[in-house]
């Protein structure tokens, strides 16, 4: 199977997986999506959807969140982890969203990546979650199946968010980011993973993964 040909794959069939796609992290605008975003690294979707709504009770916008001290933020965010890290992040981002941006989350990469804990995989979840601007956000999802899939080489993210870019439409790229975390949270774990269950992988995945997988699990 030629790569044209496993990128129509992977397109089609998580297109009849994901015909419609859920947003993992919940919100209402902009700010909240800037803020679960920054709370969700190195945490699970599900705790930050847990936490959000105790954060948004008290602060669901820059003017609030300047109200706060970072401890009492911290506070309310420690479950995430990082949380003495983010909460600097999400007080002084808010400063600067009020200084800056009259209150409000800029749409472009350059304003978005200055802002404080916010990094080129937030912005652009944030650009492409919620201003719909074509975006590939990598995380370990993506990374693990673009590798196995034989689409990048896994040396890192950059790599195999440049390859995810070359290889996908543009028009494309916003719900296959999506529709690719899903099903590797379902079909393509880390761990646990059973190939059987995972169509895409034996259909178009890189032989030495498969060859891998069937060593382990022959044990």
């Amino acid at each position: 199977m030629t790569k044209a040909e496993r990128v129509t794959f992977v397109i089609n069939t998580l297109k009849e997986y994901y015909p419609t796609i859920p947003i993992p992290l919940d919100h209402k605008d902009p700010y909240t999506l800037l803020i679960a975003v920054l709370l969700s690294a190195q945490c699970t979707d599900v705790r930050v959807n847990k936490i959000t709504p105790l954060l948004f009770a008290k602060a669901d916008n820059p003017y609030a969140m300047i109200k706060l001290s970072v401890e009492e933020i911290q506070q309310i965010i420690r479950p995430c982890g990082l949380s003495p890290m983010k909460s600097k992040g999400i007080y002084g981002l808010s400063h600067i969203l009020i200084d800056k941006h009259q209150g409000q989350v800029p749409a472009n990469f350059e304003d978005l990546e200055a802002l404080p804990a916010v990094g080129h995989k937030t912005a652009s979840v944030v650009i492409s979650q919620a201003f719909g601007v074509p975006a590939f956000p990598v995380d370990t999802h993506i990374h693990r199946l673009l590798y196995r899939w034989n689409l990048s080489d896994g040396s890192n993210v950059v790599q195999t968010e440049k390859d995810a870019k070359r290889l996908f439409p543009k028009a494309l790229w916003n719900e296959l980011h999506l529709q690719i975390i899903w099903y590797g949270r379902e079909y393509c774990q880390a761990r646990g993973w059973d190939l059987n269950k995972d169509l895409i992988t034996q259909t178009v995945g890189r032989k030495s993964v498969l060859d891998t997988y069937h060593k382990k699990t022959s044990r």
